[in-house]
């Protein structure tokens, strides 16, 4: 495919090395030729790097296969997944895992991304219900306002909610921007 082509989301091979595009935007600047600047992140590492395609140029689109799992628990530097389907188990990193590990809860079905055979990514639903353990008390009448106090979950997120949320409930939140969304009854 073409660089023109490149969306979020998309797992393309790139210098020998698997990217995961995270923001591609095509430019034209006045009488100079296009191209396509690519916000990416290196799925060995986890680095997020940019890069300027020329539009013309062809990219090696990576063959992805999907599996729903299950989160089980972590161990060290290790997070383990149950397939849903067939009840095998495997860990992942914490690299591998990175910055989307405080959104892991017990029991929250996700999608492991597989390339040639070999798990190389987890793909977060687009929201989770998570605990508060820690926050200021609420405040009465505290919707009225949108001021907000921050608050810390279960797995040490801290996410901002409205003054009337308080500790022990469960809010959901955005995985993708890691805002709260709305108070969930359990």
């Amino acid at each position: 495919m073409q660089a023109n082509d490149l969306r979020p989301g998309m797992v393309i091979k790139h210098n020998g090395e698997l990217y995961s595009i995270y923001k591609a935007e095509h430019r034209t600047p006045g009488n100079l030729r296009a191209f396509v600047q690519a916000k990416m992140r290196q799925l060995r590492t986890g680095s997020i790097s940019d890069y300027r395609f020329r539009s013309t140029d062809d990219v090696e689109r990576a063959v992805i296969d999907e599996t729903d799992m299950q989160y089980l628990y972590s161990d060290g530097d290790s997070y383990y997944f149950m397939n849903t389907a067939n009840y095998e188990q495997i860990h992942l990193h914490k690299d591998v895992v990175g910055d989307r590990a405080p959104y892991l809860v017990p029991d929250v079905v996700l999608k492991v991304e597989y390339y040639e055979g070999r798990p190389i990514d987890i793909a977060l639903p687009q929201t989770v219900d998570l605990k508060i353990v820690d926050t200021e008390p609420g405040i009465k009448g505290g919707s009225a306002t949108n001021v907000q106090k921050p608050a810390t979950m279960e797995t040490g997120l801290v996410v901002n909610v409205p003054p009337f949320i308080n500790a022990g409930e469960t809010i959901r939140v955005d995985t993708a921007t890691g805002t709260y969304l709305e108070r969930v009854n359990k």
